[in-house]
């Protein structure tokens, strides 16, 4: 399991929009290929680790507004679970995140990729927070992601 934390110079309700929208999180988790909100309470999530592609569902445990997020994994073939709590701090003007992840195969050994994959997810975590933390004080969230142009 991997646990990191940073302070966001954003107002708490800011920052908890934009980390409770799980299809934002390939802009800024580099372990994260693709998700797709399947309903309200519901994700797909999508990423290549090594040769293979894994696709597991989540489902929101916990939506305590502008406080906590969590989400546990229901099928697929990996396993993550997750939870992000959310503390205000110099009366509400900046935000502290606490995040903690943790992947896991759902059957057998893993393979050299995936184990590798879950050893990184500390260091991973702690550069996606800083992304994040960058993205977000600069409205980067504003804009869209730019997508491939087509060839001429």
């Amino acid at each position: 399991m991997a646990h990191e934390r940073i302070e966001v110079d954003l107002p708490l309700a800011k920052v908890y929009e934009l980390m409770s929208t799980p299809t934002e999180y390939p802009r800024f988790m580099d372990g994260i290929d693709k998700v797709n909100k399947l309903s309200s309470q519901s994700f797909e999530y999508e990423t290549k680790i090594g040769d293979e592609t894994y696709k597991w569902t989540t489902n929101v445990i916990d939506d305590l507004r502008n406080t906590r997020f969590a989400w546990i994994t229901i099928s697929g073939k990996l396993n993550q679970t997750s939870t992000i709590r959310f503390t205000p701090l110099d009366n509400g003007t900046r935000t502290k995140i606490d995040f903690s992840i943790d992947y896991r195969p759902f059957f057998g050994q893993p393979s050299e990729a995936l184990k590798k994959f879950i050893e990184d997810t500390s260091a991973r975590l702690r550069n996606d927070l800083a992304k994040f933390k960058t993205m977000a004080e600069s409205d980067a969230f504003l804009e869209q992601p730019k997508k491939a142009e087509a060839a001429v």
